[in-house]
């Protein structure tokens, strides 16, 4: 009875895996991206070659056929390589990327700006004001301070 059970269960996984294996050739080099926003989708199911990704983990590119993944974004900065070989960046403050068979990633955040929406000034101007409020006295200020002073210091690396 095991045998047979497990032997059900094998032969399920490399079904997924002869699937996910043999893409067809037409798509084989491009990923579907989705890029959504509470108030605003930036990509919706765009043919794109390469997206790179601020993971949690670390940075790390997504390409076509890259194994199913979920994976919480940290700030930074996504880059999106078209298939035209032009690539256009955003800068998130957080999220989450989710690899799918059939080359398809979606990518949810809630926020995203191009980095050219911020001033290097201005960054460095509300990081130091953050900075004062990470060790203040009453812990509803500290902890927002401390998000503030992770995003800010993501976003001073990108601003110009």
């Amino acid at each position: 009875m095991f045998r047979s059970t497990a032997f059900k269960s094998l032969a399920r996984q490399s079904q997924f895996i002869s699937r996910r294996t043999y893409a067809d050739a037409a798509s084989a080099d491009v990923l579907k991206l989705s890029l959504a926003l509470p108030h605003a989708t930036l990509f919706s199911s765009e043919q794109v070659t390469q997206v790179n990704v601020p993971g949690a983990n670390g940075d790390f590119g997504i390409l076509a056929n890259h194994v199913p993944i979920i994976e919480q974004l940290r700030p930074g900065l996504i880059s999106i390589t078209e298939t035209s070989g032009q690539t256009k960046e955003f800068f998130v403050s957080g999220g989450f990327a989710t690899v799918q068979p059939g080359s398809t990633l979606s990518i949810t955040a809630i926020e995203a700006f191009e980095p050219s929406a911020f001033s290097a000034e201005a960054v460095k101007t509300q990081l130091a004001e953050a900075q004062k409020n990470v060790n203040n006295s009453d812990e509803a200020i500290a902890a927002t301070a401390a998000i503030q002073v992770e995003v800010l210091e993501a976003l001073q690396s990108v601003a110009k």
